[in-house]
């Protein structure tokens, strides 16, 4: 019987300005496990800093979990022995990120995040691919049982990466933007029933789809069926917006804010509910949908937000960390609403939870080619995560569920095989390059690869 207290976690990116805090709080506050924190970084100081601010959270009279935070120099020390392995890196810089965000302006093309889908995310997917081939091999040799845990985007691609390399690996691939629409009906009950606001996990959703362009097709709070709330919700709410976590208008000040009116505008024309934040689904569909330009961006209450905001909001968090590393400033130990250390606890035996993860499709969705990875729920029990069977899509989101997944097909056959001309027909074939020629299309792309090749893999270099 594993020992619950001698877990190793291993973390890739442990420099983490962000995501490494919260699960470092999260850890320490859930009884019953303790153990180490293997923190790899390729900025080393960051990982230290990192080490520092943990055994902070350690002190702190909240904390009920104690971990020991190692710094690895090299990923083996790090991955060896470990029973799971946690990623969330950042791939290439800013500077790559803001080719990929920005370049495609020059041609009318406005993406909101650029991580996911478009084409910031081809060549996002371009730098990234290679890095998780790696990192599939490094775990395959030094801790082929462990559980993986992915945070980094873009998302589908790198879990498929995983597989793909190492086809026994356990990993899945988490992320909160269900939780946010989730949260979203938890307003809706409360705004048309007049009934105390349920939690989030109080409520049943069935959710199908790829990263970051899920639907649900189904929610209930007790027996309340929430989806036949949303006509009269939409109705009072679709011109001022509404936002689950403030007020409508809070995108003028938070550049990651939205009303959720594209989320509205899309239930009233396929009766099923996009499942996440409007910033990210609006990437997944034609320009002249939600993107035709600015002022479109406006009308529908969002925002393009900006790699300069981005470089912006990294000074202020490293600034906060070596503050807190140093003692300057006070750890708070709070309970994120992540739910990574509660699925850890699951695989671990202590309890059995259902929560949406992207895995390889086995089925739960037939409608979709198996192996591809797809966004469903699944339960976690005792080192084993099961794939929950989704209600099909209507036939308009099932469409352009399948125009995406398909491009993340073809582009990853593409950076596998270091196939630049595999690479641009996924790349053409994005929803948010409708607008292009194919010869302003081949400019564009050829700039993008000039502006991030000292990432790119040798073979992904010079495209002519």
């Amino acid at each position: 019987m594993r020992d619950l207290h001698s877990i190793k976690i291993a973390y890739i990116g442990g420099g983490s300005k962000q995501w490494a805090r919260v699960f470092m709080n999260d850890l320490a506050l859930a009884k019953d496990i303790s153990g180490e924190i293997a923190l790899f970084d390729i900025d080393v100081e960051s990982a230290e800093r990192n080490k520092k601010i943990g055994e902070r959270i350690n002190q702190s009279e909240k904390a009920v979990s104690k971990w020991k935070y190692s710094v690895y120099k090299r990923i083996d020390g790090a991955l060896k022995n470990a029973d799971f392995v946690v990623i969330s890196i950042l791939p290439g810089t800013f500077e790559e990120m803001r080719s990929d965000v920005h370049a495609p302006e020059k041609y009318g093309i406005y993406q909101p995040v650029g991580d996911t889908c478009g084409p910031g995310a081809v060549l996002r997917n371009m730098r990234t691919i290679p890095v998780y081939e790696e990192f599939a091999k490094k775990i395959m040799t030094y801790c082929p049982d462990a559980w993986v845990i992915n945070f980094t985007n873009p998302m589908s691609l790198c879990v498929k990466t995983l597989y793909d390399v190492f086809p026994k690996i356990k990993a899945f691939g988490c992320c909160h933007e269900v939780f946010h629409t989730q949260k979203f009906l938890c307003c809706v009950a409360h705004e048309i029933l007049g009934i105390p606001q349920p939690q989030r996990n109080e409520i049943y959703t069935d959710v199908s789809g790829i990263n970051h362009f899920t639907w649900i097709t189904e929610a209930y709070y007790k027996d309340i069926n929430l989806m036949s709330l949303l006509p009269q919700f939409i109705k009072k709410y679709f011109d001022s917006g509404y936002y689950e976590e403030g007020d409508a208008d809070k995108y003028k000040t938070n550049m990651f804010a939205y009303a959720n009116r594209v989320k509205m505008d899309m239930f009233n024309r396929y009766n099923v509910l996009g499942a996440a934040g409007d910033r990210h689904l609006v990437e997944f569909m034609n320009n002249g949908w939600y993107l035709e330009n600015p002022k479109a961006v406006e009308f529908w209450k969002f925002r393009l937000t900006t790699v300069d905001f981005r470089v912006k909001q990294q000074k202020e968090r490293i600034e906060e960390t070596i503050a807190m590393a140093e003692g300057k400033k006070p750890v708070t130990v709070k309970k994120s609403s992540e739910e990574a250390v509660e699925l850890i606890k699951a695989l671990l035996g202590l309890e059995t939870r259902v929560s949406n993860v992207n895995m390889p499709n086995k089925g739960q969705m037939p409608d979709y080619p198996m192996g591809a990875v797809v966004e469903t729920n699944c339960v976690f029990s005792n080192n084993y995560v099961a794939p929950v069977t989704a209600k099909p899509l209507p036939d308009g989101p099932k469409a352009l569920v399948m125009r995406n997944l398909i491009n993340n097909e073809v582009l990853y056959e593409g950076v596998k095989n270091r196939d630049l001309d595999m690479i641009f027909e996924s790349f053409i074939n994005q929803p948010l390059c409708s607008k292009l020629n194919i010869s302003d299309a081949r400019e564009l792309f050829k700039t993008m690869i000039d502006n991030t090749a000292s990432y790119l893999p040798e073979k992904l270099r010079h495209w002519a």
